[in-house]
């Protein structure tokens, strides 16, 4: 064998175990990133991504029917004495034996503050759909509710699956 054909070996057989890898580690980790910081002397610095310590699952539904638009409200309260860091995130499941959904089946916003809708991207794995995490994180001090509501929309007719709210929890 060559040490040409060697090293193709060698990196099909290392892409295959970090492709393993993320499939594995399932929606809610390939929703976080990571941060780099920069110190004060100007020397970047890699930090930890903040991975959620549990969730908080919602009650579940069937995906509404094609063309119609459903409103899901993540609610949340901090019922502890201290603050605590906290993430909205909407999963959309695909049937266990398949199709897999695609982000281009359905259309997902989120209610802002000042009442218009932003449309959500979705990130996909193993026929999940999820919401970011990293990107709806907040503080919620002790005694305060988090609620934040999001409007769904399937555009494609043939799309199945179901619509699983929660909240990750962090520290």
């Amino acid at each position: 064998m060559s040490l040409k054909n060697s090293r193709l070996r060698l990196a099909s057989v290392a892409l295959v175990v970090a492709v393993s890898g993320l499939a594995m580690a399932g929606p809610a980790m390939a929703a976080t990133q990571q941060t780099v910081a920069v110190a004060p002397t100007g020397a970047q610095q890699e930090q930890a991504p903040a991975i959620p310590t549990s969730f908080v699952d919602l009650p579940t539904s069937t995906l509404p029917a094609a063309g119609a638009r459903h409103v899901f409200a993540v609610t949340y309260r901090n019922d502890s004495s201290a603050d605590r860091t906290v993430a909205p995130q909407l999963l959309v499941e695909s049937p266990d034996a398949g199709p897999f959904l695609a982000p281009s089946d359905i259309k997902l916003e989120r209610l802002k503050a000042d009442g218009c809708w932003e449309t959500v991207q979705v990130g996909t794995q193993t026929g999940t759909l999820f919401t970011d995490l990293t990107a709806s994180q907040r503080t919620l001090h002790a005694g305060e509710t988090l609620t934040q509501v999001y409007r769904l929309t399937v555009v494609n007719p043939q799309a199945k699956g179901t619509v699983a709210p929660r909240v990750a929890l962090f520290g």
